[in-house]
């Protein structure tokens, strides 16, 4: 008599079962987009439709999942610094829950811009990014007679003088084809401005400061400091040009890339994800540096304007990537297309 019940209960039973391992089943983001605080992180909410949240042990406690859409686009935040960085990163790497095997990487935040390089609200795609932390420094106080800086290598006995990369993380460069690709997807965009940007970037003679926002190629420098100044903007354009042996161009200054960098590599090592699959993106929420005439307490602490605009440009720049890679799929999952 209980054959027949039996009968009809086994597949719901069979398919309660089999539940939790289907509800496990591992997430293959298409695009997977790391911003570092919610400000950056506010305008992909705000224009796409994040339907999944999958909590993930180790992101910061500020940020705790990683948010997707149908499509294949996920956003995470891994708070600000070094620190937050390669530890939110390295989880989301670790994690049962995703598979990165084929998943492109963006990184899109805001920074400092050196005002010959851009301006108020621009947009840089990197190809290099280069840690600004991982080096020696003596009190310019002390700074011995004929030295250019108070900055040297990390090994190194004086400025200027170019020693053997020590840890691995010092300089990373990003996919010259991805870079390229994504230059040439976004390179029209129509940025955001502000009237106060518009306004405050006059005050800087160099002509890629006055100009309106704009997308270029250069590259990206981390550290955990907020430095801020010309003199130490100066001595940090020298030691790029030192540790990429004058292939770099400072640009634009940040607290966590190398960071990120870093995490994502060991990844890639590990078969977790494709380091040729990472882009670097930051757009200018600011000047590294005082106008001239201009106190660089001011500077610092100046509402220059281009805060709004650079993390509005951040979402627009990158979503020129991550549509074309979400509506092409097909193609992109081999590799970044040639046409």
């Amino acid at each position: 008599m209980f054959r027949p019940l039996i009968k009809l209960l086994l597949p719901a039973l069979l398919g309660l079962c089999a539940m939790p391992a289907l509800a496990q089943k591992p997430l293959a983001p298409k695009v997977l987009v790391i911003t570092m605080f919610a400000p950056e992180a506010a305008p992909w909410r705000e224009a796409e439709r994040f339907d999944t949240q999958v909590p993930v042990p180790g992101l910061s406690p500020k940020y705790p999942t990683v948010d997707c859409t149908r499509a294949g686009l996920c956003l995470m935040t891994t708070d600000m610094g070094l620190a937050n960085a390669a530890s939110s990163v390295a989880a989301l790497v670790a994690s049962p829950r995703f598979d990165l095997r084929r998943t492109y990487f963006l990184i899109a935040g805001i920074g400092g811009v050196a005002p010959e390089q851009g301006t108020l609200g621009s947009a840089h795609w990197a190809r290099y990014a280069i840690d600004g932390g991982l080096m020696r420094a003596v009190d310019p106080r002390q700074q011995p007679a004929g030295w250019s800086s108070n900055l040297l290598m990390l090994g190194a006995t004086a400025p200027g003088q170019k020693v053997e990369h020590r840890t691995g993380t010092e300089v990373f460069q990003l996919d010259e084809a991805l870079l390229q690709k994504a230059y040439a997807l976004s390179a029209g965009v129509p940025l955001e401005d502000s009237d106060a940007a518009a306004a405050y970037r006059l005050q800087y003679p160099q002509p890629a400061a006055r100009a309106a926002p704009a997308v270029s190629i250069c590259d990206s420098l981390t550290s955990d400091t907020y430095w801020h100044g010309s003199l130490i903007a100066t001595a940090m354009e020298a030691y790029v040009q030192l540790t990429t042996d004058r292939r770099g161009h400072y640009c634009i200054t940040q607290m966590e890339d190398n960071a990120t960098l870093t995490a994502l590599q060991r990844g890639a090592e590990a078969g977790r994800l494709q380091f040729a699959r990472v882009a670097l993106l930051r757009t200018a929420s600011n000047f590294d540096r005082e106008a001239p005439g201009q106190d660089v307490g001011d500077s610092l602490s100046a509402k220059s304007g281009g805060f709004l605009p650079s993390t509005h440009n951040a979402y627009r720049v990158g979503h020129a990537l991550t549509e074309a890679i979400l509506a092409h799929w097909e193609a992109w999952s081999h590799g970044v297309p040639k046409e």
